[in-house]
């Protein structure tokens, strides 16, 4: 009797720890050969793998956290259909052709993305129009991460060109454009600017404390705002609070 679509996700889910344990894993973004040279953890071709070792590796497949609708929706059909055909069929094709549906898929939901930079948008949309499995794979393990880099670059030169950038997000910006990673450039939009800005604004408002011309009230506003001391106090009393004052 051939296993049920849920006996099946419930084989998978239980057998995938042990799987990947004792074999290499197929990684979510890897693609199956169209040849008949795609091997088993023990070298065999698929072709010459008996019907208990491609089952193995079309589990190990459906079981990896990373596979998407369409792989999950490929490998699961196969091993309903549980034939020696139709499970080689998937390894040999089948899943090279999900994956790159699913890289499709997440391909548009980067386009979607209001915040996706001129850079990714242009390679996004190179890799769609090429459409081959290769070039949607290739796009997101490497093309996307040195196109977002390319993004951040020119985000981090625009905010050193803004006439009122403070000295710390100088001194980081630079760092990061010095360094010039993609993790370099990323990890200062994502926290490093948010920190630098926080140490400009701590500055500033020292300054507000130091200024003769500034009242009372106004001094106690910065005063909470330093004792509150999140970045976002800070940017709020400088932007808003410090207008609002009265006296």
């Amino acid at each position: 009797m051939r296993p049920t679509r849920a006996a099946l996700l419930v084989a998978a889910t239980a057998l995938a720890p042990a799987l990947l344990l004792t074999s290499p894993a197929f990684a979510a973004g890897s693609t199956a050969t169209t040849t008949t040279t795609v091997a088993s953890a023990s070298g065999t071709p698929v072709d010459e793998m008996s019907l208990d070792d491609l089952r193995v590796e079309v589990f190990r497949i459906l079981g990896n956290k990373n596979s998407g609708r369409a792989v999950v929706r490929e490998a699961t059909k196969a091993l309903e259909a549980d034939t020696p055909d139709a499970l080689r069929a998937f390894l040999e094709t089948g899943y090279r052709l999900a994956q790159a549906e699913d890289d499709r898929v997440a391909i548009f939901r980067i386009l979607a993305d209001k915040n996706t930079g001129t850079g990714v948008t242009r390679e996004a949309t190179k890799a769609l129009e090429t459409d081959t499995p290769d070039a949607l794979r290739a796009f997101l393990e490497t093309g996307y991460r040195l196109a977002q880099a390319e993004d951040d670059r020119v985000a981090i030169f625009r905010i050193l060109a803004d006439k009122n950038t403070g000295t710390g997000v100088t001194r980081e910006a630079t760092k990061a454009l010095e360094t010039d990673t993609p993790d370099a450039l990323r990890a200062f939009l994502e926290t490093g600017y948010r920190l630098a800005q926080a140490e400009d604004d701590r500055v500033a408002i020292f300054r507000v404390l130091a200024d003769p011309a500034s009242s009372d009230a106004l001094r106690r506003a910065a005063t909470e705002a330093l004792t509150a001391g999140t970045p976002e106090d800070l940017r709020y009393f400088l932007e808003v609070g410090r207008y609002e004052v009265k006296g």
